[in-house]
């Protein structure tokens, strides 16, 4: 017996088929299946636990003439429309839930979604547009979601749809073009800013985002759902905020730009217009306190901890001793996948924090800085990788890093699982670990050796999940 095949459970077929929308590309179980069958049972479950339409079902219903959103009431007859508008790659099945309960009530929608992400719909239109580098299809997205919010009066309930990927997906540029904002968000994905500081930024070139959805709703009633992609949860930094205050200013977004040296860097429109807020010649995003966001209620349907909790669930039923460590991960990826290496290596040596069998799970989003690299990968794919090297001739040690929304970075990856024996496989195909890792070129490393999570669009997205398995040792 392996070190992988061990006694703990094997998923039958109907458990370890995924049916979460899609199935993981069955390259991964080209080594140790049973074990890894398992591990991907637990992905499974924690995709499962955040499905954006269930999500939506869950905090959305109708009763006796009166529309629950989780504890809000609303009484539908004093609605004289329901319009629906939203953006993020859970678009599309958050629109069908709304449709599934809503039905004929609804008079019309509109929700941007990622190129490859849209699902059929009846009454809300569906639009993909592209993400994460904003383009055309977004922008008149964007223009058409502004004029339908425009549209309603006091006497209509607008519901918005938020998830992961709506930053780029719902664009109304303020004040620069569109090539502007591609080089303003392609600079700062490769300059390694955090989704808080990115969000900064796009707030305050855009006229819907930071609040402003909701300012140009006023005064209809605005209910947003939220699926989170953001650590923690800050609702002003999912998607921007483009239904909630802001409590970003231009002097914030202005330090971000000296923080990172990007005065140079950025297209000058950019610059132009965050020195001209800095100088209180344009007005700011709604603050908090803002009359507006009188009749505008706020929840999150889903989030990372959400999917944790359900991924530790499954492992324990599989009679793996669980701790969910965070789910306020953070850093570079690949010292965030030293963390993880060395919290394998502990439990290995001394039991502990729990004792093998052992599955740990951290929830968040990790950062890379590119640099002048220009190799293939994602953040998940480039912790696996630095995983792989850390736990590299440790039989029992088996680390998966996963973007839950399918795609990481500009790949068809969902990330990477990563065990003792992935580099001795790359060595044996001519490749170095190290060298791969330096170039930011994950990709075609973990694509030779059997270990890419591969799965296509998900169609959901709440930030990223490592999990770290410790098998007992074998004789």
């Amino acid at each position: 017996m392996s070190h992988h095949e061990t006694t703990l459970p094997v998923p039958t077929l109907q458990q370890s088929e995924l049916t979460h929308h899609m199935t993981f590309d069955s390259s991964i179980l080209s080594r140790n299946r049973v074990a890894r069958r398992r591990y991907l049972d637990i992905l499974q479950a924690a995709l499962q636990a955040v499905d954006p339409y269930q999500a939506v079902r869950d905090h959305l219903h109708v009763e006796n003439g009166v529309l629950w959103a989780g504890r809000e009431r609303l009484t539908l007859a004093q609605f004289r429309r329901i319009l629906v508008v939203g953006a993020g790659k859970g678009g599309a099945p958050m629109a069908r839930a709304v449709e599934d309960v809503l039905g004929t009530l609804l008079t019309a929608g509109l929700v941007v979604v990622k190129h490859g992400h849209r699902s059929p719909t009846e009454r809300i239109e569906i639009i993909e547009a592209g993400h994460p580098i904003p383009d055309k299809a977004g922008i008149a997205a964007g223009a058409r979601v502004l004029d339908l919010v425009a549209s309603a009066g006091k006497d209509d309930l607008v519901l918005a749809l938020i998830s992961g990927g709506g930053s780029a997906l719902l664009e109304a540029p303020a004040g620069i073009t569109l090539p502007d904002l591609q080089g303003m968000t392609d600079t700062l994905l490769a300059c390694g800013a955090t989704i808080h500081e990115m969000n900064c930024l796009r707030k305050h070139m855009s006229y819907v985002k930071g609040g402003q959805l909701a300012r140009v709703a006023s005064p209809a009633t605005l209910v947003t759902l939220v699926l989170s992609d953001v650590v923690g949860s800050p609702l002003d930094v999912i998607a921007s905020g483009p239904t909630v205050a802001d409590t970003s200013t231009w002097t914030d977004a202005w330090a971000v730009v000296e923080k990172y040296a990007l005065t140079e860097v950025l297209p000058n429109a950019v610059t132009t217009r965050l020195q001209a807020g800095v100088r209180g010649e344009l007005a700011d995003t709604p603050k908090p306190g803002d009359p507006i966001f009188e009749r505008v209620v706020t929840q999150i349907v889903g989030d990372n901890r959400v999917a944790a909790l359900a991924a530790c669930q499954r492992a324990q039923e599989f009679g793996y001793h669980t701790l969910l460590l965070t789910t306020y991960l953070e850093g570079e990826a690949s010292t965030v996948a030293g963390l993880a290496v060395a919290l394998a290596r502990e439990i290995v040596a001394s039991g502990q924090p729990v004792a093998a069998p052992a599955c740990l799970i951290l929830g968040g989003e990790t950062t890379v800085r590119l640099g002048n690299a220009s190799g293939k990968g994602g953040r998940n794919q480039e912790l696996a990788l630095a995983a792989a090297i850390g736990v590299a001739g440790r039989p029992q040690i088996t680390i998966a890093a996963l973007a839950t929304d399918g795609n990481d970075g500009p790949t068809d990856s969902a990330g990477g699982l990563v065990d003792g024996e992935t580099v001795a496989l790359g060595r044996q195909a001519g490749l170095d670990a190290g060298t791969r890792l330096q170039r930011h070129d994950a990709y075609p490393f973990l694509q030779t050796t059997g270990d890419l999570l591969r799965c296509g669009p998900t169609r959901t997205n709440v930030n990223d999940l490592v999990l770290v398995w410790v098998e007992p040792a074998t004789a």
